[in-house]
């Protein structure tokens, strides 16, 4: 019997998650096995409020924009489910019923995976044939199980270009004004953007001179002695801060109290926190910028590998949903750094699920500000190529669904 498809996107936004979202629709479209492909608008909640777009009422040169396209061409959301809300899962399990749904795509993080295992797990509870397959999304780099997410590529390369541009600037400045620029990524419990950042060192070294990564303790007066050296000896210092920063305690260094409906605390204003450091021990005029939406959503920025591989994790999940398989996580299994090459696998969505990746010790200086030569092999790749977005009036032509129920 043919089955109907939903797919839908969760968590924080990529450049390229739209990408994935492409490699789902037209993988299903090429399938005799699937009828309808559907797209849960916002995520689970548009399954839960039975609020679903019809891919078959969208222009195929759309569909064809959606690896170019930035952001979540379908909304997104940020919410958990609870076991103990049984009325929740029902809704689910009535719109799938509903729809003859037999396949569910769900692309999203760690706490995305979570999502995915849960509705993997109360299917084999009442007995609703389903095929559950999660699709890697992160700019974070911090999904277990997968050599690293697609997401992470563009915005690695994003975060290595304005830091470049950043410490040309601030080098050109330095004789008689700014003398330390900051520059404060995202990164909750693991510093893969801020290290990511590394990378505009590899053609000419203007920086970032230092790097602070969640993964090592803040220690503020081993900081501003590498701060104050580095001004002495090129006449500025150009830094990156990860949001999720430690001290010595285990404290974030700055975050904004409030919570998020992960129950996450909003990060921010670590670079601020910084920059104050060093204005009061070391009298140095300081200048901060903090990305934000900016290094995830950079569509213009978008690097070949991070595009190509977001599609294949798309076509790859419906490739190993019909084959039976199910309660999995696509993954990439990197089999070589020179040339690069990689292949894609399965992983247990309950090894995935709330499960962080952090950076790797060999990865890391023995100063902790700063990454390893074996840090810029990994990472290096990740941001080769780039893959445009059409331009229409000077500006990107982003796709434009119509997404009717």
């Amino acid at each position: 019997m043919i089955k109907n498809a939903v797919y839908a996107q969760s968590g924080g936004v990529t450049s390229v998650i739209n990408a994935s979202a492409y490699g789902v629709i037209k993988k299903c479209f090429s399938c005799r096995e699937i009828g309808k492909v559907y797209v849960g608008l916002n995520g689970i909640n548009g399954i839960i409020d039975d609020d679903l777009a019809d891919m078959d009422c969208e222009e195929p040169y759309e569909i064809d924009l959606l690896k170019t396209t930035p952001a979540s061409a379908f909304g997104s959301c940020r919410r958990k489910l609870s076991e103990s809300r049984e009325d929740e899962f029902k809704k689910i399990f009535e719109v799938f019923s509903k729809y003859n749904i037999g396949y569910f795509f769900y692309n999203g993080g760690n706490d995305s995976m979570d999502t995915a295992n849960k509705i993997y797990n109360y299917s084999k509870k009442i007995g609703f044939d389903l095929k559950v397959i999660g699709i890697p999304k992160t700019i974070d780099n911090d999904l277990y199980g997968t050599d690293h997410s697609p997401g992470y590529g563009s915005s690695a390369k994003y975060l290595a270009t304005a830091i470049l541009e950043a410490s040309l600037d601030v080098k050109s400045m330095s004789a008689d004004s700014t003398k330390v620029f900051i520059l404060e990524t995202m990164g909750r419990h693991a510093g893969w953007l801020a290290a990511s950042a590394s990378l505009a060192r590899v053609n000419a070294n203007y920086g970032p001179h230092i790097v602070l990564m969640p993964e090592v303790p803040f220690n503020r007066e081993k900081f501003i002695t590498k701060v104050d050296n580095t001004v002495r000896r090129t006449g500025y210092c150009s830094i990156v801060v990860a949001e999720g920063l430690n001290d010595e305690k285990g404290n974030l260094v700055a975050h904004f109290g409030a919570t998020d409906s992960f129950g996450n605390k909003q990060l921010g204003g670590v670079g601020s926190t910084i920059s104050s450091i060093i204005s009061e021990e070391l009298k140095l005029k300081v200048h901060t910028a903090v990305p934000d939406y900016l290094q995830r959503s950079g569509g213009h920025l978008s690097c070949y590998t991070d595009v190509n591989e977001a599609v294949l994790v798309g076509s790859m999940a419906v490739h190993y949903a019909l084959q039976g398989k199910n309660g999995y996580m696509v993954s990439i299994n990197r089999i070589s750094d020179e040339p690069y090459y990689v292949t894609y696998d399965l992983v247990d969505l309950s090894e995935v699920a709330n499960n962080t990746k952090t950076i790797p010790n060999e990865f890391i200086t023995d100063d902790g500000m700063d990454v390893t030569t074996e840090f810029i092999k990994y990472a290096k790749p990740l941001i080769e190529g780039e893959y445009y977005p059409p331009i229409l009036n000077g500006t990107p032509r982003y796709a434009k669904l119509r997404l009717i129920r």
